[in-house]
């Protein structure tokens, strides 16, 4: 049986290891060649530095609060192990600043991509959908970091690890070896309907699992570099099995945001939703409660949730009651650079 825990954000604070006193990460925008898009794709990259650079808040918003990194500070010497790290869908790399930057200063190179028609200043749902090129992204991003003088001696080929967020969560598993069953999506939103985010996200889009190519959906893309995977909150994991589940690394860590009716039914792979978990006997399921699924999201101004309701957009800074989301992020941070060993 998969390895399950629970976990009170408030005494995950508390209980946090040292991390909020390192140095903070050295960050570089950088774009990266990628032969399946016709033009570089945007993203950047945190990693441990010692430079006395000096530090910066960035990626701050109305909204969000910014993280401080030193920027374009050059790598900390020796080999450090690599994060392929995927944005949620109509995300962006900034937003995973947060979790980039706190995973950087454990000793970790993280790199991150605005994925094309899935991210906030390209989007198209139907393209979006095809969730392979996600894939492909962080797997030529990879190729690029690899051979970059700026980083190639301060990455340890040997170690590297795919993450994400919500989509990003299926594309960190997708490059570990698990394989999509476009059949299961289909099922699960004829079932579910409008009760499944996602599924109702599509439907408001006039776009359909049932327009797509099974073929390319259900095939392998995985990266044989990848020996570990770290997914908050995944999504697209309805109808899979056995055959699905063969090619995926053993080393599978999965955070599950909220309980109860604070859960997402989209991204549920519990007992009450896919049910996916319960089929990884060796996976690390750890849920974080009280939580919600976009308090994966950088951390909220005072002012965020209000200016949210104001204009009508997504209320992604309306925590459920009790809800720590700096706790939630020491949490994931912690669960990540433990899998790692850092």
């Amino acid at each position: 049986m998969p390895r399950t825990s629970s976990t009170s954000a408030l005494v995950a604070l508390l209980i946090s290891s040292t991390a909020a006193f390192a140095d903070p990460a050295g960050y570089m925008v950088m774009s990266f060649d990628v032969p399946h898009h016709d033009t570089p794709i945007d993203g950047a990259v945190w990693y441990p530095t010692t430079s006395d650079t000096p530090a910066k808040t960035v990626n701050e918003n109305g909204v969000f609060l910014g993280v401080d990194v030193k920027p374009d500070a050059a790598p900390k010497a020796g080999a450090h192990p690599v994060i392929l790290l995927s944005h949620g869908l109509g995300g962006n790399y900034r937003s995973m600043t947060w979790l980039g930057a706190g995973l950087a200063e454990r000793g970790a190179v993280v790199v991150v991509v605005n994925h094309p028609a899935s991210s906030t200043w390209s989007f198209d749902m139907r393209e979006g959908l095809n969730h392979w090129t996600r894939a492909q992204d962080l797997s030529a991003t990879l190729d690029d970091l690899l051979v970059d003088p700026r980083f190639a001696t301060a990455v340890d080929p040997a170690k590297i690890m795919a993450a994400g967020f919500s989509y990003g969560g299926w594309t960190a598993l997708s490059l570990g070896g698990l394989t999509g069953s476009l059949a299961g999506s289909i099922a699960h939103c004829e079932d579910a309907g409008t009760k499944s985010s996602h599924c109702a996200d599509l439907a408001r889009e006039g776009v359909s699992f049932a327009d797509l190519d099974p073929a390319l959906w259900n095939a392998s893309y995985k990266d044989p570099r990848v020996s570990m995977v770290a997914a908050i909150d995944p999504a697209l994991h309805y109808g899979l099995d056995a055959s699905h589940i063969a090619g995926l690394v053993d080393n599978v860590q999965m955070f599950a945001l909220g309980e109860g009716a604070d859960r997402l039914l989209a991204t549920d792979y519990g007992p009450t939703g896919s049910r996916f978990g319960v089929k990884l006997p060796d996976a690390a399921l750890t849920t974080l409660a009280p939580a919600s699924h976009f308090m994966a999201l950088p951390l909220c101004k005072p002012m965020g949730e209000m200016i949210l309701k104001e204009e009508k957009d997504d209320p992604v800074c309306t925590d459920p009651e009790g809800a720590d989301r700096a706790a939630v992020h020491t949490a994931i941070i912690d669960g990540i650079a433990a899998q790692l060993g850092l």
